[in-house]
């Protein structure tokens, strides 16, 4: 991988297998393929830099700007300018605040788009590529994507009566809160979800093993809308240039903890910071599910069942993105573990920390939010001088269940979950079998 400025030519962005044994191609094939055919993670060629004015000077520049600025070089010539630019406010059209919650820590808050989750970003800048990838393509594609909780809500909204496109949504049964469980399933029309019994890993999998089945393929126009989708994966820079404006202590960068479970989030602010955005540091906050704490204490990377969690987003055992972060430290444990921490939060200890937080400080987290601000505070007890803030990634309302016994008060309601917790679930219940998920496609694709 080489690491370059701003490039002179718009066209020049290419994209990488990370198992290196496919054609190289670019941003339209990355997005439409998902992943590469020789099952690895698509990774650009380069990656921008920038100089340290935009930096000094990004409270000159609007959210707009910003953000076109980040994700043009990644692009390329496959989308022309006025339509990116196009894309970009359609994806960003809701506010990104740096909320304080104390002297020594912020929370970014997330969840002010349509399905109250970080996820809306990548998920809206998907659709729309997608959208006008396809608009002239006579072949229905099918977005293919597994869900830990907020990925399917996103998705599903965010694509959501796109003309020639179905999209196919696997959760695992159970382990989804009520009301992410209700942004999948209510929808209908072209989006259709399927409940596997099984973990998220399990779902992941099934989806893994459709790209990489020819008959399916042959059949099919598949694509995934996870976070291993390079227009998923890489507007979900913008959060962090958005943070670093409203930042006020520009003499002293802040340390960044971000709730993690596939490793997408975190992977695209460590790739913002490589690009030159001022970061103390960075703390992967995770959950029972901590392969990468262990990795980062013994170098061994040992991927594990995944543990079922109240912070169930992040229930990910085997995190996709986990080699991309590896990529873009060069593979160099000693750089990775400079610039990244990791922690482990237990429930216990994600209860205590909503309880107390709304208890000091009138703020209240839900419990992905709790895990980072859990990890950022133990980091602080070492590094007592150092300020920063965590990813709050989703509305608290969406953990009601978790969050109001432990306040004792309920969480209010914003009107666009009323509107969808009395609406019919319409979901297939499905053993975690690629066959079956195999079946229910191909007879899908018969009846169209």
């Amino acid at each position: 991988m080489t690491q370059s400025g701003r490039r002179g030519k718009k066209n020049s962005m290419k994209y990488y297998s990370l198992n290196k044994s496919a054609p190289v191609v670019d941003f339209k094939e990355a997005t439409i393929r998902g992943l590469a055919p020789d099952k690895g993670l698509y990774f650009p060629e380069s990656i921008s830099k920038y100089d340290n004015n935009f930096f000094t000077e990004i409270n000159n520049y609007t959210e707009e700007e910003i953000a076109f600025k980040i994700i043009q070089p990644y692009i390329g010539d496959v989308i022309p300018e006025n339509e990116l630019k196009k894309i970009v406010v359609e994806t960003i059209n809701f506010e990104i605040p740096l909320i304080k919650v104390n002297e020594a820590i912020s929370s970014l808050e997330l969840f002010h788009g349509p399905t109250l989750a970080f996820k809306d970003v990548g998920a809206r800048f998907m659709s729309r590529c997608l959208g006008y990838f396809m608009k002239n393509n006579n072949r229905k594609i099918t977005v293919l994507v597994a869900t830990s909780g907020d990925t399917g809500g996103a998705v599903a909204n965010g694509f959501y009566n796109v003309v020639g496109v179905e999209v196919v949504i696997l959760y695992p049964s159970g382990k989804v809160s009520n009301v992410q469980e209700k942004q999948l399933v209510t929808l209908g029309n072209n989006i259709h979800a399927l409940e596997i019994r099984g973990t998220f890993d399990d779902c992941q999998q099934m989806v893994k093993q459709a790209f990489l089945d020819d008959y399916l393929n042959k059949k099919l126009f598949l694509t995934s809308a996870n976070s291993i989708n390079v227009a998923r994966w890489l507007p979900q820079q913008f959060y962090y240039f958005f943070a670093w404006k409203q930042w006020n202590d520009k003499k002293n960068p802040p340390v960044i903890s971000v709730p993690s479970g596939n490793f997408g989030n975190i992977c695209a602010g460590l790739l913002a910071h490589i690009s030159g955005l001022p970061v103390k540091h960075f703390i992967a906050a995770c959950n029972a599910n901590k392969v990468v704490p262990e990795f980062l204490q013994t170098q061994n990377y040992h991927p594990e069942k995944a543990i079922a969690t109240i912070s169930n987003a992040m229930d990910v055992g085997d995190p996709s993105n986990f080699i991309r972060i590896l990529e873009l430290f060069h593979h160099q444990f000693a750089d990775l573990k400079n610039t990244l921490s990791s922690y482990s939060i237990s429930d216990e200890q994600t209860k205590q920390t909503i309880k107390e937080v709304y208890e000091k400080e009138n703020y209240l987290l839900d419990p992905h939010g709790a895990v980072a601000y859990t990890a950022l505070q133990d980091y602080q007890k070492k590094y007592p001088d150092q300020k920063g803030y965590i990813l709050e990634t989703a509305h608290p309302v969406k953990f009601y269940d978790v969050v109001e016994p432990v306040i004792q008060q309920k969480v209010p309601i914003p009107e666009s979950v009323k509107d969808i917790l009395h609406k019919e679930k319409h979901s297939i219940l499905m053993n975690a079998d690629f066959e079956k998920l195999k079946e229910y496609l191909l007879e899908k694709y018969n009846r169209e």
